[in-house]
């Protein structure tokens, strides 16, 4: 299986992503999908998730805050001191379960953060704070396919500017069943391959473009779609 960078870096990237959340929320009383935002506009989110050294181990999670805020243009006349506790919570445990699902499914935050939203992690957190990184990131996995499908099969039929119904007719897959593939009651990974391809076609995208494949088996799918 590949990650989106050498294993050796995980242990400080999820501890400094998680302070860096924790950071920004309780000790700065910044908002967390705005912290995220300015993560991804200011470059890091990039460079984190590739595994650069000198971001995911090179400073520590209240030093990234504060170079993201300084690259975004945004001044701190006041920086309060390290966010010190000797337990975590659930900010923390925002930061450090999105680089987790990050390094192990190898989504960009940008696509993550676009669809998992952190009231989302929030309300989840009871229930998976306590299990495996890899069990709390399945179920993010599931959470994000689920939504992405909504979002894809949807975005490429509105942007044609057709129906539910019109899509159906045209590309002959019944409207219920195409109904269910947008609200996610049925999953569209284990549609025929011939539906697929036909609603591909009247979308003008591949296959692959309105399936919900995670990067490490996605290639290998599509692949025998076509």
């Amino acid at each position: 299986m590949i990650f989106a960078y050498d294993q050796n870096y995980l242990s400080d990237a999820t501890a400094n992503l998680g302070e860096m959340t924790e950071y920004a929320v309780e000790a700065c009383g910044q908002d967390m999908d705005w912290t995220l935002r300015c993560f991804i506009i200011s470059g890091f989110a990039k460079r984190f998730q590739i595994g650069d050294p000198h971001v995911v181990s090179g400073m520590s999670g209240t030093e990234l805050f504060m170079a993201v805020m300084d690259k975004c243009g945004i001044g701190c006349e006041y920086s309060p001191k390290p966010f010190v506790r000797y337990d975590t919570g659930v900010y923390y445990w925002i930061g450090y379960i999105l680089a987790y699902y990050q390094w192990r499914y190898r989504q960009s935050f940008q696509n993550i953060t676009s669809i998992i939203k952190s009231d989302d992690l929030i309300r989840i957190y009871p229930a998976l704070h306590t299990v495996s990184e890899e069990q709390a990131a399945e179920k993010l996995s599931i959470l994000y396919q689920k939504r992405a499908q909504i979002s894809r099969l949807q975005a490429y039929r509105k942007r044609l500017g057709l129906t539910q119904a019109q899509l159906a007719k045209r590309s002959g897959v019944n409207l219920r069943t195409l109904q269910q593939y947008e609200v996610g009651d049925k999953d569209i990974n284990k549609a025929a391959s011939g539906s697929v391809i036909d609603m591909a076609h009247i979308l003008y995208c591949q296959p692959e473009d309105i399936m919900n494949f995670t990067n490490d088996y996605r290639a290998v799918q599509t692949n025998q779609l076509r």
